[in-house]
């Protein structure tokens, strides 16, 4: 994998430092600049984009100035949410698929929120990093390895924040478990599990069971067998592991089971003399890759999307000291669980070990993470501030889509770019900071 010389001499160097540094916590508690307001525009209002919007109408320093979609009736009824919310109406921007370019000039806003189809995701972050406009941007952000180097070089170059909006990153549990874990509770991180694993068949298939979803149209169309949405897995691995800040992923190796569950679900649902029903598809039921760590430690990532099982992440953390079971909701501490090579109910430690962002709660959509998410991110815009997450950590999650492809095609460990050049070694953890834990 070839690294790229883009910031090595001249101006761009300039602003690689403070964006890799982590300069000034995003998530102080910081309410923004005071009376101030972060002026959005949101492009993508689609089912994901307005429940997006409706949490940011509630946000007293989040002026909504404009909404595009493809589909201007879409368009029109984001604005009357804003409208109802009692917001002043935002511009509607629609029909033209370049209405966005058009958003960012005229409208000039503070940041924008992105929530469009996967692959328009790199060119309309880096767009509006090139015209100063700090990202929130939908996941995955990048889909090709290339896209990823393109935001992370934008970005540095302009010293513009960009985010992924993670939103698993910003789970209760999954951050007192951080809490824990930078208290030094497990001990050294040596292993993680995580994974996608939702039943998604029936409802891409369902209507007449050919499956005409812009989702399954994209990984048709580009013949993709590969982990196409590693994000929600990854996103809190990445915090827990200190990778980008002390370690980095050095090499992926995937593997992908074959094509049975749509065949079997349509057969099922429709016969077997539907076309679907014998059809080749080119996506694995199952993705399984294993990330390598420069300071030894290992991840499994698994996409499972194809087969009947509920919705789990099946996290799993294991230190020196003690492991951790999102799946059991269990916790076991070597010395201090009370039963020797017995599991403990994990409910009371996330209580005591809290994160300060929940210190108040959070209430709406994704058990309260995306309206906890926003005002995060919004807070920063206002503030002018770095955002919660950083460019460095979105695309390292977000390049396991090509990376895994890539390997399941080879049939071998591909190596991991490092998308920090080497600032991995010092670079201090950023995300999340509670120093009300840490001292």
């Amino acid at each position: 994998m070839k690294r790229r010389d883009f910031l090595k001499t001249g101006p761009a160097a300039l602003s690689v430092a403070p964006l890799l540094a982590g300069a000034a916590p995003a998530d102080e508690p910081d309410e923004g600049r005071p009376g101030g307001k972060a002026r959005i525009a949101v492009i993508g209002v689609g089912s994901r984009g307005t429940g997006l919007l409706r949490s940011l109408c509630r946000l007293p320093n989040a002026e909504v100035v404009a909404v595009c979609d493809l589909y201007r009736d879409r368009a029109e009824a984001a604005a009357k949410i804003c409208a109802d919310a009692g917001a002043p109406a935002p511009k509607v921007y629609a029909e033209d698929e370049r209405a966005w370019r058009e958003v960012y000039a005229r409208e000039k806003p503070d940041a924008v929120i992105i929530a469009t189809y996967w692959d328009s995701h790199a060119e309309m972050s880096a767009a509006a990093l090139e015209a100063g406009i700090h990202v929130g941007c939908e996941v995955p952000i990048a889909m090709t390895v290339d896209d990823c180097w393109r935001l992370v070089e934008t970005a540095e170059r302009t010293g513009v924040p960009c985010m992924m909006l993670e939103n698993w990153s910003f789970r209760r549990d999954n951050l007192a478990l951080l809490n824990m874990i930078r208290l030094g509770m497990l001990g050294e991180m040596m292993h993680g599990h995580c994974a996608y694993s939702h039943y998604g068949v029936p409802g891409s298939y369902k209507a007449d069971g050919r499956g005409d979803t812009w989702r399954n149209r994209y990984i048709a169309e580009r013949g993709l067998n590969c982990n196409y949405y590693p994000t929600h897995a990854l996103g809190p691995i990445v915090s827990w592991f200190d990778i980008n800040a002390g370690d980095r992923f050095t090499e992926i190796y995937s593997a992908a089971t074959a094509a049975r569950g749509v065949n079997d679900f349509v057969r099922r649902e429709f016969g077997p003399d539907h076309p679907n029903a014998t059809r080749a598809f080119s996506q694995g039921d199952v993705v399984t890759s294993i990330l390598k760590t420069a300071n030894g430690k290992t991840i499994v990532v698994n996409l499972d999307t194809k087969l009947p099982r509920p919705y789990a992440n099946r996290w799993l953390a294991a230190g020196t000291r003690g492991v951790y079971d999102e799946e059991k909701a269990s916790i076991y501490l070597d010395g201090v669980s009370p039963a020797a090579e017995a599991w403990e109910p994990w409910a009371p430690y996330e209580e005591k070990y809290n994160h300060r962002f929940w210190s108040q709660g959070s209430t709406g959509g994704h058990m309260g993470t995306d309206p906890l998410m926003l005002r995060l991110f919004v807070d920063s815009v206002a503030a002018r501030r770095p955002t919660p997450l950083d460019v460095h950590d979105s695309v390292v999650m977000s390049a396991v889509v090509d990376l895994s492809g890539r390997s399941i095609k080879e049939n071998r460990p591909v190596e991991f770019p490092d998308f920090t050049r080497g600032a991995w070694k010092t670079r201090q953890p950023y995300f999340a900071l509670d120093r009300r834990r840490e001292g």
